[in-house]
C-alpha cells in the first residue's frame, strides 16, 4: 500500500498576524491545533451554504466562564439558527447582564468559608448568592406574568423571556435570541435557577406547565421544513443528544413518511427514514472510552444515522473556553458581520407571539 505523503507539517513563525491567519498556519500543523483549524474552515463553510439550519448544542456553565458574549455575537450575526442549552446557560448570563457579574477567583480559599461568605465558587470563578438571587426573583416575576396552568414549550418561555429581558435592556442570550428570531430549546430547564423560580412562583399559586413533549414535537418539525441541518456541540450532555435527535426523529413524528425536498435514508428494517447532519463540530473534553453521549465520537453517530459521512464532521478535544473565543474572532475575520442574516432560516412560523 503507497502511503501518501504530500501534505508538510509546517512550523508557526511568529511575527505579527491576525486571529485567522494564525489559525490557517495551525492547520498546518498537528493535534488539537490543526482540529481547531478544521473546526474553523468547517464553520465557515456552513455560514455560506444555503438551505441550511445549524443548530448550536451549549452545555454546561458557559455564562458564567463569560462565554455568553460570543454565544450573542454568534446569534446576530446567524451564525447559527439553533440553540439547544443546559438551563444554567441561559440563566446565569442574565447575573451578568443585569449588571452584577462574576469574579476570577485570585487565591485559595477554603470552600466552607466561601460558603460562610455568601459566595459561590465555580471552578477560578466566584458568584455572589445574593446576585443569584436577583436574577431568579427577576425569573421569578416573568414567569407571574405568563398564563398559569398553560402548556409551555421551554422554547416558548425563552422566547418570551427573550422578549420580557430585552424590554428591560437586559441583552442576555435570550434577549439577542428573541431580537433575532433564533429558538432556543433548554430540554433539562428546570435544572437551573428556572427550577427554583418555577417553585417560587407556584407558591404564590402561579403554576407553571412545561410541556416537554409539545417541545421535542417543535424542535423535530424544525427538521421538516429544511433541506439540510449542521449541528455545533460545545459539550455533551442534554443538549447534544436532543440534538442528535433530529435527525432521526423526524420519521416517528410523521409515521415513517418522507420529507420531500431531504436527502435522506431509510432503514431496510424498519421501513423508516432517517436525515443525517450533514455537517458536524465538536468542541469537547470528554473521552470516548468511557460510553457516556459526552465524549461519544462523531463517527458512532453515523452508526446511529445522525451524523453524515458526505458533508464533513470534526472533533476537537480543546476546552471550550480556549476554543470558542478564537473560533468567533477567526470567523470574524473571514465573514462579512451580518452577511448571512437576510439569507438565514425564518422561524417565524415556529415562534410564539407575543
Amino acid at each position: 500500500m503507497k502511503i501518501p505523503l504530500t501534505k508538510k507539517v509546517e512550523g508557526i513563525n511568529v511575527k505579527e498576524k491576525s486571529v485567522s491567519q494564525l489559525v490557517f498556519e495551525m492547520g498546518k500543523t498537528a493535534y488539537q491545533g490543526r482540529k481547531l483549524a478544521e473546526a474553523v474552515d468547517l464553520w465557515e463553510k456552513m455560514v455560506k451554504e444555503d438551505n441550511l439550519v445549524i443548530v448550536l448544542g451549549l452545555a454546561g456553565s458557559m455564562s458564567t466562564a463569560g462565554q455568553w458574549t460570543l454565544i450573542n455575537w454568534l446569534t446576530k450575526n446567524r451564525f447559527v439558527d439553533v440553540i439547544v442549552s443546559t438551563g444554567a446557560n441561559v440563566s446565569e448570563d442574565i447575573v451578568d447582564a443585569m449588571g452584577l457579574g462574576y469574579f476570577q477567583a485570585t487565591q485559595k480559599i477554603n470552600d466552607e468559608d466561601l460558603l460562610s461568605a455568601d459566595i459561590n465558587r465555580y471552578y477560578d470563578v466566584y458568584g455572589v448568592e445574593t446576585d443569584y438571587r436577583k436574577m431568579e426573583d427577576l425569573l421569578t416575576k416573568f414567569l407571574l406574568s405568563l398564563k398559569p396552568d398553560h402548556p409551555y414549550s421551554s422554547m416558548e418561555i425563552l422566547h418570551h423571556l427573550g422578549n420580557y429581558l430585552s424590554k428591560k435592556h437586559i441583552k442576555s442570550i435570550t434577549a439577542t435570541a428573541a431580537e433575532n428570531g433564533v429558538p432556543i430549546f433548554s430540554p433539562a430547564l428546570l435544572d437551573s435557577a428556572y427550577g427554583e423560580a418555577a417553585l417560587m412562583a407556584k407558591n404564590e399559586g402561579h403554576n407553571l406547565i412545561v410541556d416537554q413533549v409539545k417541545e421535542f414535537d417543535q424542535f423535530v418539525g424544525i427538521g421538516e421544513k429544511t433541506k439540510n441541518t449542521a449541528v455545533i456541540y460545545i459539550g455533551g450532555g442534554v443538549p447534544k443528544d436532543f440534538t442528535q435527535l433530529l435527525a432521526i426523529s423526524i420519521s416517528p413524528r410523521n409515521m415513517d413518511q418522507e420529507v420531500k425536498g431531504r436527502e435522506g435514508n431509510r432503514r431496510k428494517s424498519l421501513q423508516e427514514y432517517y436525515y443525517p447532519h450533514k455537517y458536524a463540530i465538536q468542541i469537547t473534553t470528554d473521552s470516548p472510552q468511557w460510553g457516556g453521549l459526552s465524549g461519544c465520537t462523531l463517527e458512532e453517530a453515523k452508526s446511529w444515522g445522525k451524523v453524515s459521512g458526505k458533508g464533513g464532521d470534526v472533533t476537537c478535544y480543546c476546552d471550550a473556553t480556549i476554543a470558542l473565543p478564537i473560533i468567533t474572532h477567526a470567523l470574524n475575520e473571514r465573514i462579512k458581520p451580518n452577511s448571512r442574516k437576510n439569507k438565514a432560516p425564518d422561524f417565524s412560523w415556529l415562534l410564539p407571539k407575543e
